[in-house]
C-alpha cells in the first residue's frame, strides 16, 4: 500500500479508536515508569478521560455518511455508532467501580494493569462493531478475549480468581476454535472474506452441497458464539468466572463482553445467514428454515438461567445465572431476524437498558461485599434501615432487572415479547417460555429484596461510598427510570441519528 493510499482514507471514521489505544498506551507506559509506591488508583482518571473524549469524538461522527476503509475492514455505519454508545457508556461506569474497588487482600500492584487491559478489551469490542471482513471481526474478537481471561484472573493471590482465569481460558479458547472452524467454511463456500462479498455470493447459491456446507457453518459460528454469551448449553464457565473475577470484571463481563458478543452474532448473521436461500429451489430463505434451533437454545438458555438461579447463595453466581437468562431473552430477538429491522430498535435499548440495571447492581454489591467480606445473599441484610439510598437503588435496579413496569427492564423485555409476534409465523411457544422464564425470575429477584428490607443487618459497620461509587448508581437508577417512563426518548433518538439502519448490510 503506497503512501497517497494511506493518506486517501478518512482516518477520522477510527477516531473513537485511536483515542482509546493511545489512551492504554499512555497508561501502560506510566505504570510502567512510575515508581511503585505511587497510587495507581488515580490512573483511572485518565482512563476515564479517554472513554469520554472517545464518546464525544464518536457523537461528532454522527453526522458522517456511511465510510468504509482499508478496504472495506472497517465501516463507520449506523450500526456501529448506535454499539459503540453501550460500550463506551458502560466501559466509563465500569472504570468508576474500578476506581472505588479495593478487596482485602488488595489491588495496588496490578491496578495499572486493569485499567490498560480494560481499554484494550473495550478497543477489541469497538473494533468488532465497526468490522466489515472476518478477519478484523476476529481480530476483534481475540483481542476482547485475551484481554479479559487476564482481568479475570488479575487477582494473583486469590484462589478463585485464578480458578475463574483458568476455566475462561480453556472454555474461551474452545469457543474461539471452533467459531473459526465454521468461519473457514463461510470462506471456503464464498471465496472471500468480506461480509458484503460474501452475502452476494450466498445470497445467489443454489448448489445444493454448499448449501450443507454453509449449514455446518452456521452451527459451528452460533455455537462458538454462545460460548461468548454464555448461552446454555455453553454457559458452565460463567457462574465459576463471575465468582472468581474481580467485581469490576464481573460487571464489565456482564455488560461489555455480552454486548459484543451479540454484536459479533449480529454482524455475521444479518450479513451472511439472513440472504442465504434455505433449499436448492429457494422457496424457503435461511433464517425461515434454520431459525427453530435458535430459538430452541434461547428457550433453553431463559429456563436453565432462571431455574438455576433460585438455589444460588452467592451474589455473583445468582447475577451469572441472570445474566445467561437474559441472553436467552435477547436471543428471542435474534430468533425473529426474518421479522426485518425492528430487531436492530430491540437489541439495542434492550442492552442499553441492561448496561444500566446490571451496573447499577454491580456498584451497590461491590459496596456491600467491601464492607462484608462477603458475596453472600445475606451482605443485603438490613440495608433498607442501614442505608435507605441504597436500598431504593437495588430496588430499581431489581424491578427493572425482573422486568416490571415503570422501568427500562420492562421496555426492553416488552419489545422483545411484542417482536415475537409480529413475525410470520409468530413464535408464540417461544414468546409463553419468556413469560413463564420471567415469572421465575421473580422468585430470586424479589427474594434479594427480602433481605433488603426485612432481614437484620447484625454487622453494625457503616456503609462508606465512595464519589465514583455515587456517580454510578445515580446515573443507572436515573437511566433505569427515564427509559422506563420515558422510552420514546431511546427510540427518537436512536431513529433520528441512525434511522433503519439500512446502510448495515451495503457494501457501498
Amino acid at each position: 500500500m503506497d503512501w497517497n493510499t494511506m493518506l486517501s482514507y478518512h482516518w477520522g471514521a477510527m477516531m473513537p479508536e485511536f483515542v482509546i489505544l493511545g489512551t492504554a498506551m499512555a497508561l501502560s507506559i506510566l505504570d510502567l515508569f512510575w515508581p511503585k509506591h505511587f497510587n495507581r488508583r488515580k490512573l483511572a482518571w485518565l482512563a476515564l478521560t479517554g472513554i469520554i473524549l472517545a464518546f464525544f469524538s464518536l457523537i461528532s461522527l454522527f453526522s458522517f455518511e456511511t465510510v468504509s476503509i482499508l478496504s472495506d475492514t472497517f465501516r463507520l455505519d449506523s450500526f456501529a455508532k448506535a454499539f459503540k454508545l453501550i460500550l463506551l457508556l458502560g466501559a466509563g461506569l465500569i472504570i468508576l467501580l474500578a476506581e472505588s474497588y479495593e478487596p482485602k487482600e488488595g489491588l495496588k500492584e496490578h491496578r495499572g494493569e486493569f485499567y490498560y487491559l480494560f481499554l484494550a478489551a473495550l478497543l477489541g469490542a469497538m473494533i468488532m462493531t465497526s468490522s466489515g471482513d472476518l478477519i478484523t471481526l476476529f481480530v476483534g474478537l481475540e483481542l476482547l478475549s485475551l484481554s479479559s481471561y487476564i482481568l479475570s484472573g488479575i487477582r494473583k493471590q486469590n484462589t478463585k480468581s485464578n480458578e475463574a482465569a483458568m476455566k475462561y481460558v480453556i472454555n474461551g479458547g474452545i469457543s474461539t476454535a471452533i467459531t473459526l472452524f465454521g468461519m473457514s467454511y463461510l470462506y471456503g463456500v464464498t471465496g472471500s472474506v468480506n461480509l458484503g462479498e460474501m452475502s452476494r455470493t450466498m445470497a445467489g447459491m443454489t448448489d445444493g452441497q454448499l448449501l450443507y456446507i454453509t449449514g455446518l457453518a452456521f452451527f459451528m459460528v452460533f455455537i462458538g458464539l454462545s460460548f461468548k454469551i454464555a448461552a446454555t448449553p455453553f454457559h458452565m464457565w460463567a457462574p465459576d468466572v463471575y465468582e472468581g473475577a474481580p467485581t469490576p470484571v464481573t460487571a464489565f463481563l456482564s455488560v461489555i463482553s455480552k454486548t459484543a458478543g451479540f454484536v459479533i452474532l449480529l454482524r455475521i448473521f444479518l450479513s451472511l445467514f439472513l440472504t442465504a436461500p434455505g433449499d436448492t429451489l429457494g422457496a424457503f430463505d435461511f433464517f425461515e428454515k434454520n431459525s427453530g434451533y435458535i430459538a430452541l437454545v434461547s428457550a433453553v438458555t431463559m429456563i436453565v438461567g432462571n431455574v438455576i438461579a433460585l438455589r444460588q447463595q452467592n451474589l455473583k453466581r445468582l447475577f451469572a445465572y441472570s445474566s445467561i437468562a437474559h441472553a436467552g431473552y435477547l436471543l428471542v430477538a435474534v430468533t425473529t431476524l426474518g421479522g426485518g429491522y425492528f430487531l436492530m430498535d430491540t437489541v439495542w435499548f434492550y442492552l442499553l437498558a441492561y448496561t444500566l440495571m446490571n451496573i447499577g447492581a454491580f456498584a451497590i454489591i461491590q459496596v456491600l461485599s467491601i464492607r462484608s467480606g462477603s458475596e453472600d445473599i445475606s451482605i443485603l441484610a438490613g440495608l433498607g434501615k442501614k442505608s435507605p439510598y441504597l436500598a431504593i437503588a437495588f430496588t430499581v435496579f431489581i424491578l427493572s432487572l425482573a422486568g416490571i413496569p415503570g422501568t427500562a427492564g420492562f421496555i426492553g423485555k416488552l419489545n422483545i415479547f411484542l417482536g415475537a409476534f409480529i413475525t410470520e409465523p409468530g413464535h408464540y411457544v417461544l414468546a409463553g417460555i419468556m413469560i413463564a422464564a420471567t415469572i421465575v425470575s421473580y422468585v430470586y429477584y424479589f427474594g434479594l429484596l427480602v433481605q433488603v428490607f426485612f432481614r437484620p443487618d447484625h454487622s453494625g459497620k457503616l456503609i462508606k461510598v465512595r464519589s465514583g461509587l455515587s456517580i454510578v448508581i445515580m446515573v443507572c437508577i436515573g437511566g433505569t427510570i427515564l427509559f422506563g417512563l420515558a422510552p420514546n426518548l431511546a427510540f427518537d433518538f436512536l431513529h433520528n441519528h441512525f434511522g433503519d439502519f439500512k446502510d448495515f448490510i451495503s457494501s457501498e
